[in-house]
């Protein structure tokens, strides 16, 4: 497998736009000279780089990577380009977009959130788009889905780790109850409860369950809800419970099979980069046997496999 030489380091923001000016110029990109940089550069970094690089060359660096790249190394490097939360308001926007409509990638991502995280993709969502995360969800979800969105987006959660034994075997009983227990569904119940609850409050309340009833929430789920709606309520199960065995899984089936979903396998390694991609590796290696960089290796190429292995970091 190839490997990236580093950059000289320390570099600064201002001789890295030098760098990259300098890749730019003459007949085709340096190619390899522009994702050795940007793929070894923190948010900070990188959103210092474009301010020296428009001051000094009155250029904006990301239409100039527009220009200069092509295809899934372009969209890979332009969203890398943000910081995670800009990253998240674009990712959702584009999959609300009539003629795209991702909406798995859009519950994916604000399902996935902690509370604090999607406080600032709205003001970011806001700022870049000139609308409220709020009415471009109500404009283009529906139903059950739309309802439980809402909710996720506006409700305060605590953070914590404390739980409260007590509401989490209420908070169960009630689930039973809008589901398993009666004939048809009381999605209402699900979307407050879903909703409300912290992480560990919902870690306790689907143990309280299992120990309960015998069987597990996330079965209860998939038996009493469907399509987007479903997809929504298991995203914030899974990412409640063990966040980086839920991205390992989504980065699987992405790369399983014929053809993989090239949209997918950006997306996440683009947005878990600077969060907890360490993680999302090691889970990716005891469920699959096989490191996530072999994997990405093998259903990549290019430039644009060059650059994803380079946010990936060494191979383990």
């Amino acid at each position: 497998m190839s490997t990236l030489t580093l950059p000289p380091v320390p570099t600064s923001p201002r001789d890295d736009a030098v760098q990259l000016y300098r890749a730019f110029k003459g007949l085709g990109c340096d190619t390899a000279a522009v994702i050795n940089i940007l793929a070894h550069r923190d948010a900070t970094q990188r959103s210092l780089i474009q301010h020296e690089y428009r001051t000094m060359y009155s250029e904006d660096l990301l239409k100039r990577l527009v220009s200069e790249l092509h295809g899934k190394l372009e969209t890979a490097v332009l969203l890398w380009m943000h910081d995670p939360a800009g990253r998240d308001a674009i990712v959702i926007r584009q999959a609300l977009m009539p003629d795209v409509t991702n909406l798995d990638a859009a519950t994916e991502v604000i399902c996935s959130r902690t509370p604090s995280q999607i406080q600032i993709i709205k003001q970011n969502y806001q700022s870049k788009f000139g609308v409220f995360l709020e009415q471009d969800i109500e404009r283009h979800t529906s139903g059950d889905h739309k309802k439980l969105l809402l909710a996720y987006v506006s409700t305060s959660r605590y953070e914590g780790f404390e739980v409260d034994r007590e509401m989490a075997l209420k908070d169960a009983k009630d689930l039973y109850k809008a589901g398993e227990k009666r004939w048809g569904t009381d999605e209402k119940t699900f979307i407050r409860i879903f909703s409300e609850r912290s992480r560990a409050q919902l870690t306790a309340i689907s143990a309280a369950y299992h120990d309960m009833y015998g069987s597990s929430l996330k079965k209860a789920v998939k038996h009493e809800t469907s399509g987007k709606f479903e997809y929504g309520l298991l995203t914030i199960l899974k990412c409640s419970e063990n966040p980086a065995q839920y991205f390992a899984k989504v980065l699987r089936k992405a790369m399983k099979g014929l053809g993989t979903d090239d949209t997918t396998l950006i997306r996440i390694i683009v947005t878990r980069t600077e969060i907890d991609m360490q993680y999302i590796k090691a889970e990716y290696l005891r469920k699959y046997k096989k490191t996530l960089n072999d994997a990405v290796h093998s259903e990549t190429s290019g430039h644009y496999r060059t650059f994803l292995l380079a946010l990936l970091g060494p191979n383990c």
